[in-house]
């Protein structure tokens, strides 16, 4: 690396007193209980699988409380008991996440109002109104409960909050917190409401936030303001319902850890808005490897950017909660993984900054919807399967990296993708269909994923201080202070990469006045007066001005999707422009000097090969902290965490075939093999190398 890493600080271990990579699995014992010769050999293959934790009673309302006030804990007694006397440790579950059918029988105001005002019969899961008073203080009552009994057990680790948050409820109770929610936005002021929602259109204006109902399909449903207000809404129910499952935990057993498991970039929930109250970051990891439409590496690629979310959301290590050893349930081709890629997506985690590897599931159940989704354990029972000896060598090798745990990703750059801006952006009515906010800010984020360099992957709200560059791609919603601070950014000396589409709306989708890019015009340097959306048959290209032809591959790149019309304002630079249609010859990408900094603008969708070149060039002009390796061939990917004074490189393959990476330098840290100059890797083979 360019920059002395040696005054970095590791983090502690997520687990107080557990220096450790985790390795374990969703575990359910409570389907098992008729078979107690299972339970035990559970805990032998788990030895032989190097587990040393498992979360548990996930979904175990029914184990734990039969009937209503009646409450039978000693099997989790004895598997606590166990687990502990096996020194493997316990990711305890709150069982909110499916609920018992004596519970909905008996209160059905804790089923779920779907958006047609239908209220949902018992089953599934996250079928629960996050409002209603009563499961709001069952909730609390068992969370106490298990709080109290197992809060100083040895066994207990970690506290895994539900399971994967989701969804809405419109009931009553809903709707009444919704209104209070937008009574709290607006200060009481509906007017203010109608002017933000431009509720004037079609007459649709409100006398009173009693005649406001959530969007529904029978109903409102084309005032944007109202179907964003909503979705905030949701996450801020969402999150209040989780501090209310947390607050128990936390008074009795502050010293023990709080998480749940995110998704990735499920769209129903602003994971900005509640990290916050999670003490550790973890997320269910499912890509579809060896699919049939794009490779190994652009999955990969795609999940980097998902790791270095979950990371960026806290700055610190975070933790891989699901992921499955061979395969899925649930995907239209269930493809098992091939041999090395379950060790290969596992360390890709750790790579990006994840201290644990965990499966669902530990053992597959015998029947029910997931009775084929992969697991550890087989039907067939037993440890000489290829699944469970790749999950025992990697466990293997996840005890050599205790060097490894808290350490931390150094990033100069950061993209924002931005949960409420996608939300505006798959709601508006326009433009065409290949929106495709989030595949966007992934094709931005892939030359720096190829060149091996770090990425945190922000908000817009997020300080960008930091960043010697910002990267910005479809920022079409710019929320109150967010231009201010990309402008105070770009002055004292920062970068910003900005696109089409950007900044046209307020944080309530009410269009800016004045023309587009809104209050960043000034910044950009450049006035967007139309955007062309293209079908996908349509082409055109940009041509570049004044390239440096030491970074860029060919002057003429092809452009899809959306064309932005744009005029450099007076001392822009245009640095290309369009080659065909009526706007031939008009600016397709300008550079602008905004105080100390500079800002561009990309006013087409253009080929990956032109954001690969333009930002090869951009990096070496910012001199971004990169490895020192040669180029690194396609399909590889470079990361690096380091700390107290060492670093780390996770060299990782993730073709189908060999590849050579030259220049490298280090101790393999599982092998303990000095590698200097060539690094050989295997299909789908990883090395990490330690640097000091």
């Amino acid at each position: 690396m360019q920059n002395n890493k040696t005054e970095i600080q590791k983090f502690p271990p997520i687990v107080k007193d557990f220096p450790h990579m985790i390795h374990g699995a969703d575990y359910n014992p409570d389907q098992w209980l008729s078979m107690p010769e299972i339970l035990k050999e559970d805990v032998r293959l788990m030895k032989l699988a190097h587990m040393n934790a498992v979360s548990i009673a996930i979904f175990a309302w029914k184990a734990l409380e039969p009937e209503e006030g009646v409450y039978t804990f000693a099997w989790l007694d004895e598997l606590m008991d166990r687990l502990a006397a096996n020194g493997i440790g316990a990711v305890l579950a709150t069982p909110s996440g499916a609920r018992p059918a004596w519970m909905d029988a008996a209160h059905p105001e804790v089923l779920r109002v779907s958006a047609n005002r239908v209220r949902n019969l018992h089953g599934q899961r996250h079928n629960h109104c996050y409002t209603a008073p009563y499961y709001r203080e069952k909730v609390r009552q068992m969370n106490r409960m298990l709080a109290e009994r197992y809060g100083k057990h040895p066994a207990l680790k970690l506290w895994h909050i539900s399971n994967e948050y989701g969804g809405d409820c419109h009931c009553p109770l809903c709707q009444e917190a919704f209104r209070e929610f937008l009574r709290n936005k607006y200060q009481n002021d509906i007017n203010a409401l109608n002017d933000q929602w431009w509720t004037r259109f079609w007459s649709h204006e409100f006398s009173d936030f009693d005649e406001i109902e959530s969007p529904s399909p029978h109903g409102e449903n084309q005032i944007h303001g109202l179907h964003l207000d909503w979705m905030r809404f949701v996450t801020a129910q969402t999150k209040s319902f989780m501090e209310n499952e947390i607050a128990p935990l936390r008074e009795l057993t502050p010293d023990i850890p709080v998480t749940t498991n995110l998704m990735g970039t499920y769209e129903g929930l602003n994971y900005w808005e509640m990290a916050p109250i999670m003490d550790v970051i973890s997320w269910d990891n499912y890509p579809q490897w060896h699919n049939d439409s794009v490779s190994d590496s652009q999955v990969a690629c795609r999940i980097g950017f998902i790791h270095d979310i979950n990371r960026s959301l806290k700055k610190k290590p975070f933790l891989l909660m699901e992921s499955t050893p061979s395969q899925v349930n649930w995907q239209p081709v269930n493809k098992l993984k091939r041999p090395g890629m379950h060790a290969l997506s596992s360390i890709q985690a750790v790579a990006h900054g994840a201290d644990s590897v965990q499966y669902f599931q530990w053992r597959k159940g015998r029947g029910s919807s997931e009775k084929f989704h992969g697991a550890v354990v087989d039907h067939y029972g037993k440890e000489d399967t290829r699944v469970f000896r790749e999950v025992a060598k990697l466990g293997a090798d996840l005890e050599k990296l205790d060097e490894i745990v808290g350490t931390v990703t150094v990033s100069e750059t950061a993209v924002i993708y931005d949960w409420e801006n996608k939300w505006a952006i798959d709601h508006l009515q326009g433009l065409n269909q290949h929106r495709d906010y989030e595949p966007t800010c992934v094709s931005h984020y892939k030359p720096f994923w190829d060149m091996g360099i770090s990425v945190d992957v922000n908000c817009m709200t997020e300080d960008f201080s930091p960043y010697k560059l910002v990267i910005a791609p479809m920022l079409y919603m710019t929320k109150a202070g967010v231009t201010e601070k990309l402008r105070s950014y770009v002055a004292e000396g920062g970068t910003l990469v900005l696109t089409y589409c950007t900044s046209y709306v307020n944080e309530n989708d009410l269009c800016y006045l004045g023309g587009f890019p809104g209050e960043l015009m000034d910044v950009a340097g450049v006035w967007a007066e139309e955007i062309d959306p293209l079908y996908p048959t349509d082409t055109n290209s940009i041509t570049l001005y004044n390239a440096d032809r030491v970074y860029f591959e060919k002057e003429r790149y092809t452009c899809r999707d959306f064309c932005e019309i744009i005029h450099a304002k007076e001392g822009a630079e245009v640095l290309a422009v369009y080659d065909s249609d009526f706007y031939t010859g008009m600016p397709a990408v300008v550079r602008n000097r905004y105080g100390k900094g500079t800002c561009y603008y990309m006013a087409a969708r253009t080929e990956p090969a032109y954001l690969r070149d333009f930002y090869r060039k951009l990096a070496a002009e910012l001199n971004l902290q990169r490895l020192d390796y040669t180029e690194i061939p396609d399909g590889v990917s470079v990361q690096t965490r380091c700390g107290n004074g060492a670093q780390y490189d996770f060299i990782m393959n993730f073709n189908p075939d060999s590849a050579v990476v030259e220049g490298v330098s280090g101790t393999d840290v599982i092998s303990g093999e000095n590698l200097q100059g060539q690094c050989r890797l295997q299909a789908y083979e990883w090395r990490i190398l330690r640097r000091s």
